[in-house]
């Protein structure tokens, strides 16, 4: 029970806004680009009550905290209009990359933060490893979610990037699979699948924090 308490306590800040910052970031994009139904549904905020879906954002991270695993799941999704983008093409793409373009800028600067904390921090700080478990946790998180929702499959951001390329009724063809959604979760869950998509992110980021731990060490 403690080992849950220390991953929840060490998980949810970065895992709020990690979900936070995705979605105000198709808000704020989708607005920039024409469409301002986001904006008045008051999506356009940090206010994490704004957000909450009940299954994405409590039951699945409690899961995963539970499982001992890093904190998975997602936000109530804003509501968007694309014919109301002044481009209907990039105004799709940049309001679907919005997001996990969001998590990954947000995974940079907490390993920026990691870095400074254990090179510039006595490990005798109170609050050293805490803050350390919370930076490098959020670290994780921002870029499973980030890196999770490029996947092209509908309704996942990357699939409405690619809808972006595509015509209408190839573009509509394609979002037919969102049926068969809940069993490519399923799939990708259960394989090694996800970890092959992810894997490679997450090496990523530990390179930059053993390169930025190097640079300031």
């Amino acid at each position: 029970m403690e080992d849950f308490i220390l991953r929840l306590a060490t998980g949810i800040p970065g895992f709020l806004l990690a979900i936070v910052v995705h979605e105000l970031a198709h808000a704020y994009v989708a607005y920039r680009f024409g469409d301002s139904t986001a904006m008045m549904s008051g999506r356009v905020t940090l206010n994490p009550q704004a957000h909450i879906d009940p299954l994405g954002t409590v039951a699945l991270p409690l899961i995963g905290a539970a499982l001992g695993g890093v904190m998975f799941g997602w936000a109530k999704p804003v509501p968007v209009n694309p014919t109301r983008f002044k481009n209907y093409r990039e105004g799709l793409f940049w309001v679907s990359f919005a997001g996990p373009l969001s998590n990954f800028l947000l995974a940079f600067f907490c390993i920026i933060g990691f870095a400074v904390l254990i090179t510039q921090v006595s490990p005798s700080f109170f609050f050293y490893d805490v803050f350390s478990q919370m930076l490098y946790q959020a670290i994780l998180i921002n870029i499973v979610i980030g890196g999770f929702n490029l996947i092209p499959f509908p309704p996942l951001d990357g699939s409405k990037m690619v809808m972006s390329f595509l015509n209408y009724e190839t573009s509509r063809s394609y979002e037919e699979l969102q049926r068969y959604f809940m069993i490519f979760i399923l799939v990708i869950w259960m394989t090694p699948i996800l970890g092959f998509f992810l894997g490679p992110m997450i090496r990523i980021s530990n390179l930059l924090v053993n390169t930025f731990v190097g640079f300031l060490a």
